[in-house]
C-alpha cells in the first residue's frame, strides 16, 4: 500500500496536476470545494453572439466561514467583515460618507451573567499574575481557564436557556437603547425616530467558559441613518448614559424545567468606550477612548474568532454518539449535553436545542448590523465579482463593451471536497502559501505607509 508521501509524489507527477492546481488557487485552497461542470460564457446581449467560452471542470469555494472548517473561506469571511464594519466607522466608500466619522459613536461591551466561580488567569496592570480561586496561578493555555470550579454547583441549564436567549436579549437591548437615548432628548418614541437613527455593527465572541459576549459599534446617525447627520442634541456622554441604563434594564422572560423563573440579563461587566478619530496605530489611548485606526480589524477578528477554533463544535450534533466522541473539554461537551437534553423537552421545544447543541445552544449569527449602518455582504461580494469580470473583459480587450455584454453561467453540480488526503494536503499547502503571501504583501503596504 502507498504511503502519503508516494501518494502525494504521484499527484504532484500527474498529467494534470498544473490544470488542477490552478482551480485551487483560484478558491484560494479551500479545504472542500465544491466541484463544478459546464460552461461559462460572454454573450453580445443584443445579437446573441457568443464573444468568449470556457467549458470543463472548475472549483467554486465552500464559503464556510468556521477557520477550523475552511481556514481560506474564513480568511475572506474575516476580509469582508473588516470592510463592512469599516464602513461604518470611517466612511468614504462603499456609498457611505466620512461624515459617519463626526457621530456620536461607542464601542460597546455586553458580557452574559455568572453561573458560578471558574478557573481564571488574571494579570495586574503591572503585568503580576493573580491567583485563581482555586489558588493556582494558570498560564493563558490552560485548558482549565474557564471552567467551573465546582461543576456540580454550575448552574449548566442556566447557561444553556441564557445563551438560547441572548439574540433575543441583544434585541430587547437595542429596543430599550432607543427608549433611553429619547429620553435623555426629552423626546417621545415618534419624535426620535423623526430625528434620529440608532445603527449598529455587532459580533459575539465565545469566552473561555463557553458563554458569548457581544462586541458592537453603536452610532447615532439622523432620520435616513449614515447618509444624514445627528441631531443637534446627540452627543456621546448622552449615547453612554442611555447604553449603560439600557444594559441595567432589559430582560428577557424565561424559566427553568421545573417552572422557576430565570430572568435573563446582561452580567455586571458592561464596557462602553468613546470611539473617537485619531491617526494612533494603537486601538485604545491612556483616556480609555477607542481610534479608528485598528477597530474594524479587531471586531473583524471576533467575526471569525468565534467561528473558528472555538469552544464549540464544527458540526451539527446528529446523536449522543457524536457527543460522546467530540474533541472538546468535560466543560464544553457538558454544555452540549445541557443543550441536548433539554432540547427533548416540551418547554424547550421553540428553542431548537438540539439544532444548536453544537453551538454551546447559541442561536444567533455572529455579526449582525442594523439596516443603516453600512454596507452589506451582498454588496460587498456584488463588487467582487464585477471587478473579476472587468478584469476578464480588460484581458479579451471586450472592456469597451462591458454594457452589452450578459454573462451566461450553466454549471452542474459534481461533488464537494478532493478526492483523496493526498490532494487535501496539497490543497492545504497551497492555501497556506497563499496566507504567508497575502501576509507579507499587507506587512510591505504596513511598512511603506
Amino acid at each position: 500500500m502507498l504511503t502519503l508521501e508516494d501518494r502525494l509524489a504521484a499527484r504532484v507527477k500527474a498529467l494534470d496536476y498544473q490544470n488542477w492546481r490552478a482551480k485551487v488557487r483560484a478558491v484560494n485552497g479551500c479545504a472542500r470545494p465544491i466541484r463544478l461542470s459546464g460552461a461559462h460564457q460572454l454573450q453580445d446581449a443584443t445579437t446573441g453572439a457568443v464573444l468568449h467560452h470556457h467549458g470543463g471542470d472548475i472549483f467554486a469555494p465552500c464559503g464556510n466561514r468556521r477557520s477550523g472548517v475552511c481556514p481560506a473561506c474564513s480568511d475572506r469571511y474575516a476580509a469582508d467583515a473588516f470592510h463592512l464594519i469599516r464602513a461604518g466607522l470611517i466612511g468614504g466608500h462603499k456609498g457611505i460618507p466620512t461624515t459617519v466619522g463626526d457621530r456620536p459613536r461607542a464601542f460597546v461591551t455586553l458580557t452574559a451573567p455568572s453561573f458560578g466561580p471558574v478557573h481564571t488567569a488574571h494579570t495586574t496592570k503591572s503585568g503580576k499574575r493573580r491567583p485563581c480561586g482555586c489558588g493556582e496561578y494558570h498560564h493563558d493555555d490552560d485548558t482549565r481557564i474557564g471552567a467551573p470550579l465546582d461543576p456540580e454547583t454550575y448552574d449548566y441549564v442556566g447557561s444553556v436557556i441564557w445563551q438560547a436567549h441572548a439574540g433575543v436579549l441583544w434585541q430587547r437591548f437595542t429596543t430599550r437603547l432607543r427608549r433611553e437615548i429619547a429620553k435623555r432628548a426629552g423626546l417621545k418614541a415618534r419624535e426620535f425616530t423623526e430625528q434620529a437613527r440608532l445603527s449598529y455593527g455587532k459580533v459575539a465572541e465565545y469566552q473561555r467558559r463557553g458563554l458569548v459576549h457581544f462586541h458592537a459599534v453603536v452610532r447615532l446617525d439622523g432620520p435616513e441613518g449614515a447618509v444624514s447627520p445627528a441631531p443637534r442634541w446627540a452627543h456621546p456622554d448622552l449615547l453612554e448614559d442611555a447604553v449603560y441604563a439600557a444594559a441595567g434594564a432589559v430582560l428577557v422572560p424565561a424559566a427553568y424545567p421545573d417552572g422557576t423563573e430565570l430572568p435573563v440579563t446582561w452580567g455586571a461587566q458592561v464596557d462602553v468606550r468613546r470611539i473617537e478619530p485619531a491617526a494612533s496605530a494603537e486601538l485604545e489611548d491612556d483616556n480609555g477612548q477607542i481610534s479608528e485606526a485598528r477597530l474594524a480589524a479587531y471586531i473583524a477578528k471576533y467575526a471569525t474568532k468565534g467561528t473558528g477554533k472555538s469552544e464549540a463544535a464544527d458540526r451539527p450534533i446528529r446523536s449522543q454518539l457524536d457527543i460522546d466522541h467530540l474533541k472538546v473539554t468535560a466543560h464544553h461537551r457538558r454544555i452540549i449535553q445541557t443543550a441536548w437534553d433539554l432540547g427533548d423537552l416540551p418547554a424547550f421545544e421553540d428553542l431548537k436545542l438540539r439544532r444548536w447543541a453544537h453551538m454551546l445552544a447559541f442561536r444567533g449569527h455572529f455579526l449582525t448590523k442594523s439596516l443603516a449602518y453600512s454596507t452589506t455582504f451582498k454588496a460587498i461580494r456584488g463588487d467582487r465579482r464585477a471587478f473579476r469580470l472587468a478584469e476578464t473583459l480588460e484581458r479579451l480587450g471586450l472592456d469597451d463593451r462591458a454594457d452589452s455584454i450578459a454573462v451566461v453561467n450553466d454549471w452542474a453540480f459534481d461533488g464537494s471536497g478532493y478526492r483523496d488526503d493526498a490532494e487535501r494536503e496539497l490543497a492545504a499547502g497551497i492555501a497556506e502559501r497563499i496566507r504567508d503571501d497575502r501576509k507579507l504583501k499587507y506587512s510591505k503596504e504596513n511598512d511603506h505607509e
